[in-house]
């Protein structure tokens, strides 16, 4: 069986706006707090869905953030047991790691690369 996704971002450099655009556009709610590390988003910045309250209590958790600095992007994260060793295997495989382990401490670790065509993924996981 395959690994799933867990979790997708907005990231631009006005959080307010976009969670203000994406609120009204699908109706999501958000709860401010801070993204697993400043990588992803300013601190107090991110807001985060709750995917048990979208659709059919069967959504995906997301997240709406960045700030000044942050490069504009859409990503989706799928749950990997080990973030380094699926990292390793990504840039094996024709990837490039472009972020993480991070945070190198903690019980939640993220990571992103490109794939051969240079999409970006994230994946996620406990921390090793």
């Amino acid at each position: 069986m395959g690994l799933p996704v867990v979790h997708f971002e907005i990231i631009g450099n006005d959080p307010a706006r976009l969670q203000s655009y994406y609120g009204e556009l699908f109706g999501w709610e958000f709860h401010a707090g801070d993204a697993v590390t400043e990588k992803v988003s300013q601190p107090g910045m991110y807001g985060f869905v709750d995917g048990s309250t979208t659709g059919e209590g069967n959504g995906i958790n997301g997240g709406v953030g960045g700030g000044r600095g942050h490069e504009r992007r859409v990503l989706f994260y799928v749950a990997v047991p080990d973030v380094g060793a699926a990292l390793q295997q990504a840039e094996s495989l024709g990837g490039k790691r472009l972020m993480g382990p991070e945070p190198k401490s903690g019980d939640f670790t993220v990571g992103r690369f490109t794939d051969p065509e240079g999409n970006v993924i994230g994946v996620a996981g406990p921390s090793a």
